[in-house]
């Protein structure tokens, strides 16, 4: 028997969703302040997995600068219409979240091909996040968001809000509805509406993010309500008592395959120690079943399983990306991304030195306007990446090397920089918690035109190493723990998971370019 072995997406692809057209599946997930927007991953038998196409790739239809940490896309919801023979994504761009009030603007982008071209954005509304687009049997098109309550002494987490989309006039028409208020559990979010033997299904996030996340059901016999909640929830929730299993699982939507088997993709999370997941938040999948008496159920649930039943379809692998990029072809690979902008020859190149990548040195690793870092998940939990940098500094305010990074106040950078005694040399910055530090008592100094650097990475354990004049690979610093590179080691809740790249800053503003040779990744 064939089976699935979660998670399918590992590293940071959180809050899938899922669709089927035809014979192929499709996933896609939220990317934060990561550019491009919108992983969309696809497959032919939901064993193997491709990452396929960003549907946002322009910033007339994102535009990021200034973005917070963890802002940025949310959830992005995709469908589609046989009916209008269009592919439809809907998601948040975040623009504030801590504290009271959150700034949850979403949008609907449509393409007649899931690989595009995407259309501009269509505004829908802001009244809260995690929208998603139900298409109705009369090709009606509804869209559902939670609703945000920022007043105090209410519940926050207000209710799911319904409303008719007009694809004609382009935009949101009708009234209102708060269709749904949640259950018990709480903190109701991420609803999807699915339809199935007379019945509404509204499938829904709650518990929150943390270890007590969940998917919970409710079904009604109207599509306005009322929603009768299922008494077996959550359907879905992680075995707390059990940190080797997957944790965190929530946020779920469904899929029916050709033979009609039934599947829940999901969030989920595999902490490394202390209930810490450097590698963020990851998609997994479970086979589902209908009861007799309509209620959805999770086989082997509630607690997801790693090992699951896959479907029977024939199998069909993809060839992998090559994870050595020698920068010899003149676009990026599909696993580049960049923090909150486009990729523009103004800040880096492939072409202006054949077989260098090129970065203009950009703003701070604190900085959400214009960091020129670029970088790719970290998927496993034992990996090496290595580069070559060549950089000729001029002063201390420009730096380029090797990163490991979650956001702008947790990373740990091995660069590359000026001394006014040592001349060019190498250090370690590491940024904890957003307080500051360099880990050697002294900077190395450096002699060649360019220095290898190395950094592998044990769970929670970082080490660095350099060689020049290609000679024996030498430790520099000590083991880093890099607990702190996750959602869950931060005084507030942030959503992302870890980064390994390049980067390349000149505080001065003179713009000081550095290249890059190579960058390799490779599992352990």
């Amino acid at each position: 028997m064939k089976k699935i072995t979660n998670p399918i997406l590992p590293g940071y692809h959180p809050d899938p969703s899922i669709l089927r057209v035809g014979d192929d599946y499709y996933i896609a997930t939220s990317t934060f302040e990561w550019f491009p927007g919108v992983q969309i991953h696809h497959s032919k038998d939901m064993i193997n997995w491709r990452l396929l196409t960003y549907p946002l790739t322009r910033s007339s239809q994102l535009n990021m600068i200034g973005n917070i940490d963890s802002g940025g896309v949310w959830a992005p919801a995709l469908s589609y219409s046989e009916k209008d023979g269009l592919f439809y994504l809907i998601f948040t761009d975040v623009k504030s979240r801590t504290g009271a009030f959150k700034d949850t603007h979403n949008y609907l982008v449509t393409a007649q091909n899931i690989e595009g071209p995407w259309s501009e954005p269509v505004y829908l509304n802001s009244s809260g996040f995690d929208p998603s687009l139900y298409h109705e049997e009369d090709g009606t098109k509804w869209l559902v968001n939670m609703i945000w309550d920022f007043r105090k002494g209410t519940n926050s987490f207000a209710g799911i809000a319904l409303q008719q989309y007009s694809p004609e006039e382009k935009k949101l028409v009708g009234p209102i509805r708060n269709i749904f208020k949640g259950s018990n559990i709480g903190l109701t979010e991420a609803p999807h509406l699915y339809k199935r033997n007379g019945y509404y299904y509204l499938l829904t996030a709650e518990g929150g993010t943390w270890y007590t996340h969940a998917v919970t059901v409710a079904r009604s016999t109207s599509l306005f309500g009322p929603y009768e909640i299922d008494p077996a929830n959550p359907i879905l929730t992680s075995n707390q008592e059990d940190l080797s299993e997957l944790q965190k699982a929530g946020h779920g939507s469904l899929v029916e395959t050709q033979t009609g088997e039934w599947y829940m993709a999901h969030l989920c999370g595999r902490p490394v120690v202390d209930k810490k997941c450097i590698l963020g938040r990851e998609t997994a999948l479970q086979k589902c079943y209908w009861t007799d008496d309509d209620w959805l159920r999770v086989e082997g649930g509630p607690h997801p399983q790693t090992e699951v039943e896959a479907p029977n379809l024939e199998e069909h692998p993809f060839d992998p990306e090559n994870n050595y990029d020698d920068f010899s072809e003149d676009t990026l690979k599909k696993y580049w991304n960049s923090l909150r902008r486009p990729f523009t020859e103004d800040w880096v190149s492939l072409t202006e030195r054949p077989g260098y990548l090129r970065l203009t040195g950009g703003e701070s690793m604190q900085s959400t306007h214009y960091q020129s870092l670029l970088a790719r998940r970290l998927e496993n939990f034992h990996a090496d990446i290595e580069t070559e940098v060549e950089i000729s500094p001029d002063h201390f305010q420009q730096m380029a090397g090797l990163i490991v990074y979650y956001d702008t106040d947790d990373y740990v950078y091995l660069r590359v920089t000026h001394h006014e005694e040592l001349g060019k040399c190498l250090g370690i910055i590491e940024s904890k918690y957003g307080k500051y530090d360099e880990l050697l008592d002294n900077d190395i100094p450096l002699n060649a035109s360019s220095v290898k650097l190395k950094a592998t990475i044990d769970n929670q354990w970082l080490q660095f190493f350099y060689t020049e004049f290609e000679n024996e690979w030498k430790e520099i610093g000590g083991k880093i723990d890099i607990g702190h590179l996750s959602d869950d080691d931060a005084d507030y809740i942030r959503f992302t998971g870890t980064f390994v790249g390049v980067c390349s800053q000149d505080l001065s503003g003179q713009k000081k370019p550095s290249f890059f040779r190579y960058f390799h990744y490779k599992e352990r």
